[in-house]
């Protein structure tokens, strides 16, 4: 039976995705916690189109 191991590049490209995952959650998270209006705007638009159906 043959295992198939990840290519040196291939472990490298996962490693930078989950990096660059990490980072752009972490400013996002950063970015909404400085500006909480667009959350509150965010909601009350969700609840308006709620009240409309």
């Amino acid at each position: 039976m043959k295992t198939y191991k990840k290519t040196a590049a291939s472990k490298l490209l996962a490693k930078f995705d989950n990096e660059l995952m990490n980072l752009l959650a972490n400013d996002l998270n950063s970015f909404m916690s400085r500006n909480p209006f667009l959350m509150s705007k965010k909601q009350a638009v969700i609840q308006s189109t709620l009240s409309v159906a």
